[in-house]
């Protein structure tokens, strides 16, 4: 039986936080899941699957209404499911038994890592340690929350203007920082070993890559892309730091195949 069961739509760079890990640290973990779009066919639970008949029979008018990144699509989540999830969303993690649910793709992360400390710390080795890898955990957080509205917007041809500022400004505040903590010749975010800090970033800047997709609307709008062919020389320290990790082997088997789409879909 596996450590960790996680269900998530497919793929998902926030869920790499969890695989990154457990290919450090040994950890076993379990995913399932599927494409954005087929997710709506699935049963949402601990036995998370393809819905069958039976299953539909079963949950009757059990079905919610999905919201972000979902919306308004019927969603059928079992009652266990959202006890243990109670906001509902994914990534949705539990314990080997599926007594316990964990939500958020920075505790998920979190819980690899304690699971396979012995092998890997990659929290720390003390209190302090630990704490300032939360702080870049959390200012992660603020990056994220406007990455992922402005994610969502891109799908739209005439998102409000102000989306993209206010990303652009996350953005900026996040990298800056990154290149900051990376002074003057730094290996790691934290200490002189890589950390859920460094393995957070590569997923979170992964993520935002999507933009590449829509810099040709950006452009017809007069809007400058936010994650333009320029960033390496604007934040130096943190775009070597993070093509040194997407090549690294616990990276690489996530990092690799989905940047290559964007590379190919750019030619």
């Amino acid at each position: 039986m596996a450590q960790l069961r996680i269900f998530s739509y497919l793929p998902n760079p926030r869920l790499w936080k969890a695989t990154i890990a457990a290919r450090l640290n040994g950890v076993e973990i379990e995913i399932r899941g599927a494409k954005p779009g087929d997710l709506g066919d699935w049963l949402w639970d601990f036995d998370a699957r393809p819905l069958t008949e039976a299953d539909r029979a079963a949950q009757g008018t059990a079905a919610t209404v999905g919201k972000v990144g979902f919306k308004g699509r019927p969603l059928l989540k079992t009652p266990a499911f959202l006890e243990a999830q109670p906001f509902g969303t994914v990534p949705a993690a539990f314990s080997g038994d599926g007594a316990v649910g964990i939500f958020e793709s920075n505790s998920i992360m979190r819980t690899v890592a304690r699971l396979g400390d012995a092998r890997c710390p990659l929290y720390g080795r003390d209190v302090y340690e630990a704490s300032r890898i939360d702080s870049f955990l959390d200012a992660s957080l603020v990056f994220a929350r406007d990455s992922q509205i402005y994610l969502l917007a891109l799908r739209e041809p005439d998102f409000p203007a102000h989306i993209h500022a206010r990303a652009a400004e996350a953005f900026t505040i996040y990298l800056a920082g990154l290149d900051q903590a990376l002074k003057p010749q730094r290996s790691f975010l934290v200490g002189d070993r890589l950390s859920l800090a460094d393995i957070c970033f590569v997923a979170e800047l992964c993520l935002f890559s999507n933009e590449r997709l829509r810099h040709a609307s950006l452009l017809e709008r007069g809007l400058a892309p936010v994650l333009a062919k320029d960033w390496p020389s604007k934040f130096p320290r943190a775009a070597a730091h993070f093509h040194r990790l997407a090549a690294h082997p616990a990276f690489a088997p996530d990092v690799g195949p989905y940047l290559a789409k964007f590379d190919q879909k750019e030619k």
